[in-house]
């Protein structure tokens, strides 16, 4: 499979869209700096930039973009299927979330699931916070922050 990049800016920095013909295989935090490629993207990349564009511009509120199968846990599957009932400006905590997948006390587990999700935003593990504060998030405190601001939740 041919992997495709297209970066799209933020204002917290560039994002890495990352996909081929068969879809999104992983959207790259902005610490993690992918280099776009050259040509055309394929459709689901493309689709996929427009619509994280988008929200960026606070013109999107879900995404409706074709994922690319990727290696995954049963548990780490359940997981990411529970954070996309999560809506646009609302959050869960990470007992919330365990709960949803029934295990109730698998909150650590939930956190390393969300880590591990390759499709952030997407797929809003950004959407998940502590019992008692903001929480963890791969790309840092200062971008889960203005992500959940652009939603509308303001964390102290």
């Amino acid at each position: 499979m041919q992997r495709f990049v297209l970066n799209v800016r933020s204002p917290v920095g560039v994002w890495g869209v990352v996909g081929s013909d068969v879809g999104l295989v992983e959207i790259a935090l902005p610490h993690q700096r992918v280099r776009a490629s050259r040509g055309e993207a394929p459709t689901p990349v493309a689709e996929a930039a427009r619509q994280l564009q988008e929200y960026f511009a606070g013109d999107r509120r879900a995404f409706d973009v074709s994922l690319a199968p990727v290696r995954a846990t049963a548990f780490q599957q359940e997981v990411w299927a529970a954070l996309c009932d999560i809506a646009f400006g609302e959050v869960r905590t990470y007992a919330d979330v365990a709960r949803a997948t029934n295990r109730p006390r698998a909150m650590r587990a939930v956190g390393n699931a969300n880590h591990a999700n390759p499709w952030p935003i997407v797929v809003p593990c950004h959407r998940v916070v502590a019992a008692n504060g903001i929480g963890g998030y791969g790309g840092g405190d200062a971008v889960k922050r203005y992500l959940l601001a652009l939603e509308g939740i303001v964390y102290p």
